[in-house]
């Protein structure tokens, strides 16, 4: 997936980010925290990683479709529809009416 340098480094700010959260996952987990902070934590770190996967998705789809080139522009559209989809609402493939 080519990325343009400042695209890449916001993704990369922000997957630092998060590890930095994971991090101070385990060390509660280690230090034997209270479950309801160490869960607090956990839906943390997802929300940060969806966000993640929602600057990207949003940032590159056109890159992405551009790429696939063995795809009709139809197909390649509801392939990154379909991508879309199962990662913003995990509801799994979506088949066309």
């Amino acid at each position: 997936m080519p990325i343009h340098d400042d695209e890449r480094e916001a993704i990369l700010r922000r997957l630092h980010r998060a590890e930095g959260q994971v991090r101070g996952i385990i060390r509660m987990v280690e230090e034997e925290k209270n479950c309801e902070d160490v869960l607090t934590q956990v839906a943390a770190a997802r929300s940060a990683m969806d966000r993640i996967g929602i600057h990207i998705i949003t940032h590159r789809m056109r890159e992405c479709l551009e790429e696939n080139r063995q795809l009709s522009p139809d197909d390649a559209i509801a392939e990154a529809i379909d991508i879309f989809l199962r990662f913003s609402s995990r509801i799994g493939p979506v088949t066309p009416d």
